[in-house]
């Protein structure tokens, strides 16, 4: 309590609850929480409280819940420490890609926003009259996006080195996934047909039409078969240092299109499921219980997080993207900004940032939205049951109601404002990430 005297924030919740207090003078001063989660007092405005029950009961006569299925669903909304809405809100239930909050706020903490993982080109025999007279060997460093745009450029710097065949083998070494695919043999083979054009299928040449103009097409013709091997050959010359697009943009990639593998390869690279459960719990300084985890992913109904704990991570992936000089919208996608991936089709309040959540009988949604009357509202719903779709038109109609009820903001709030518009498409910057090693 006296960290919360000496903040301010006992007197800011005082001027909300209507006491002769002056306005707020901007939507930023509820932006931030001195400990994610906490909450001091329910909102003297039962408003919000009573628009979370019409919802449920429209579930009910929509007949997309049973009578006795409510408990099933869970809701939890809050503005800095007033709790405006609670149901369901502190059992776990299965959270599908929310799980993916837990993911970026644990891999953000632990790499921070600049880091870039490093993928080793190197060769086992010297070149000869652009022969390279041994393995090619792939040293991954746990890139969760070494796709097409990638390994093309890839190539063309082989060729540039004046590499066009090589006589030995493909060799994979080290945490490598190519396209998404993470068997490390499957993707050694998408990796060797990407680097010679004469091999490309549709896709490669799809992807290859919308790269810059003017980019060559790749001839390394690899003679030897794909290999996984546990190590590399010490006596191998690195000839490539490659390194990632930066965690930040990694982050919002795999949030906007809600993909499960760079999900997968982010919790792995920071320890697993279980880092990814304990950390979390700990940065949003809710039980341990509130958080269930079997993956990174959110793929599996056991996947179990309380809708309160998904606001608490939300509110802490804000604090360390703040002292980052980042926002969440830099890292979530942003309705009215990003207009691709699982928001597309989506009628959500302008300037809130979210992330949704589905699997076959649970449909989720949850982030932070900015309104007039209570500044920055963090929300988590989860619904389960088999009518997805209905699910998800019941989820915009609760946030726009609410709206309704608290106004739009009139502007979006600083802390919640992207600060660039920068499209994470890698082939705008993979040529620049290669750092040649050896030149023939």
């Amino acid at each position: 309590m006296l960290e919360l005297l000496s903040s301010g924030l006992v007197t800011l919740w005082l001027e909300m609850a209507g006491l002769q207090i002056k306005p707020l003078d901007a939507l930023d001063a509820l932006a931030w929480q001195s400990s994610p989660g906490l909450v001091i007092a329910p909102d003297p405005n039962p408003a919000s409280a009573n628009t979370v029950q019409d919802y449920l009961k429209g579930l009910i006569q929509s007949k997309l819940i049973a009578q006795n299925l409510t408990d099933s669903q869970g809701i939890w909304m809050q503005s800095g420490p007033m709790l405006m809405a609670n149901h369901q809100g502190t059992t776990p239930l299965p959270a599908a890609s929310l799980t993916k909050v837990a993911t970026s706020l644990v891999a953000f903490k632990t790499w921070g926003p600049d880091h870039q993982f490093e993928t080793l080109i190197s060769a086992t025999g010297p070149i000869v009259n652009g022969v390279l007279q041994g393995d090619l060997v792939i040293t991954g460093g746990g890139d969760p996006m070494m796709v097409w745009e990638e390994a093309i450029t890839l190539g063309n710097t082989l060729n540039r080195m004046g590499i066009k065949q090589v006589k030995g083998n493909l060799v994979i070494t080290g945490s490598f996934a190519m396209n998404f695919q993470r068997n490390p043999l499957m993707a050694g083979q998408l990796f060797k047909q990407s680097l010679n054009s004469a091999l490309w299928t549709r896709s490669e040449n799809y992807i290859y039409s919308i790269m810059p103009k003017g980019t060559p097409k790749p001839k390394v013709a690899i003679a030897g078969a794909v290999k996984v091997e546990a190590q590399a050959n010490p006596q191998r010359a690195v000839l490539i240092r490659h390194l990632s697009l930066p965690l930040k943009q990694i982050i919002k990639e795999m949030n906007v299109y809600s993909n499960n593998d760079i999900a997968e390869m982010l919790a792995e690279s920071v320890g697993g499921y279980t880092v990814v459960q304990s950390t979390a719990a700990k940065l949003a300084r809710v039980p341990d219980a509130e958080i269930q985890l079997i993956n990174g992913s959110g793929l599996g109904p056991e996947n179990r997080i309380s809708p309160r704990a998904v606001c608490a991570m939300f509110m802490a992936m804000q604090q360390e993207a703040g002292a980052h000089s980042l926002t969440l919208a830099d890292l979530f996608p942003m309705s009215g900004f990003d207009h691709r991936g699982t928001l597309h089709s989506r009628h959500i309040p302008v300037g809130t940032v979210m992330k949704t959540g589905t699997l076959r009988d649970v449909s989720a949604l949850a982030g932070v939205m900015p309104t007039r009357d209570r500044g920055l509202v963090w929300f988590a719903i989860i619904n389960r049951g088999p009518n997805v779709s209905g699910f998800r038109a019941g989820q915009d109609q609760l946030l726009q109601r609410l709206v309704q009820k608290l106004q739009l903001a009139p502007e979006v709030p600083a802390a919640l404002t992207p600060h660039s518009t920068i499209n994470t498409l890698p082939e705008l910057g993979a040529a620049n990430r290669n750092q040649v090693m050896f030149q023939s």
